[in-house]
């Protein structure tokens, strides 16, 4: 464990792309032989806009980490945060409950408060307006979405109180997680229902994803499943019943159009109120 906790510390940058692209790489080509549904799409172009929507992620993720690494050095530094302020345990113990506390600010409270908060909302759904969700999906979000996400997680480091190489580690975890969600995979549905007592799984996210309430706001977890599950907003719903995208932003060419999503978040419509049971 010292050594995974060493290498995260001082993870190259070069590391961190090859986590990227490697994830990347390895469930798009699994989608090709696991495929959830066989969307008649042009992988390629279908991947641009999300591909673009990854890369203004990164960018501001990487003009803000000097701040990240500077909350997370003040913290050590000063035995701040949750994590510093419980009995001492072991390595592991640490290690396991600053991960699952950081998932809960950097990744549940900040999705939920997307949801809850109509500007943000209207920010957040430049995520949820993907017709064919699939592994590139994972990162699709908005600029300004970014930039919320990164002040949650940073949030996080000063109430958990991570030092670095947890922050780190925590973002490589999340990163192979929701590509891993959002892939177009189809787990054995007695695997994936297994899996999601622990771990937020595939078919447990994609739920999130279903076109109409209440199936979208549920399922905010991004690694660990206990969050949805403890605070009482976990569903599910069969698979074969699950139809992309927001019910009241129903056109697919828009909604593939990179200046139209970059003005999404300033457009003017209601967030329906049509709940799953009236669909039926």
């Amino acid at each position: 464990m010292e050594n995974i906790i060493n290498y995260f510390e001082t993870i190259p940058s070069l590391h961190r792309s090859l986590i990227l692209v490697g994830g990347l790489t390895f469930f798009w080509l699994l989608e090709g032989g696991l495929p959830l549904f066989k969307f008649k799409y042009k992988k390629w172009q279908h991947a641009i806009p999300n591909l673009f929507f990854t890369l203004t992620t990164i960018i501001i993720n990487f003009a803000f980490a000097f701040v990240l690494l500077s909350s997370a050095d003040w913290v050590k530094a000063n035995d701040f945060g949750i994590i510093n302020w419980l009995p001492q345990m072991p390595l592991w113990l640490y290690v396991f409950l600053g991960l699952l506390f950081l998932d809960f600010f950097g990744a549940y409270l900040a999705h939920y408060v997307e949801h809850k908060v109509k500007p943000l909302w209207m920010v957040h759904l430049v995520h949820h307006t993907d017709h064919k969700v699939d592994t590139t999906t994972a990162n699709r979000h908005h600029p300004i979405e970014s930039l919320i996400r990164f002040g949650f997680t940073l949030l996080g480091v000063f109430v958990v109180g991570t030092p670095i190489a947890l922050v780190m580690m925590y973002q490589a975890m999340s990163l192979i997680f929701t590509q891993f969600t959002h892939a177009n995979i189809k787990l054995p549905k007695g695997l994936d229902k297994a899996l999601s007592y622990f771990i937020v799984s595939p078919d447990m996210h994609k739920t999130h994803h279903h076109y109409r309430l209440p199936y979208t706001d549920s399922n905010y977890g991004n690694i660990f499943s206990i969050w949805d599950r403890v605070l009482g907003t976990y569903r599910y719903m069969d698979r074969e019943k699950l139809i992309y995208g927001v019910d009241v932003f129903p056109d697919e060419v828009k909604n593939s159009n990179i200046r139209h999503l970059l003005k999404q978040p300033f457009l003017n419509y209601e967030k329906s109120t049509l709940s799953a049971e009236t669909e039926n």
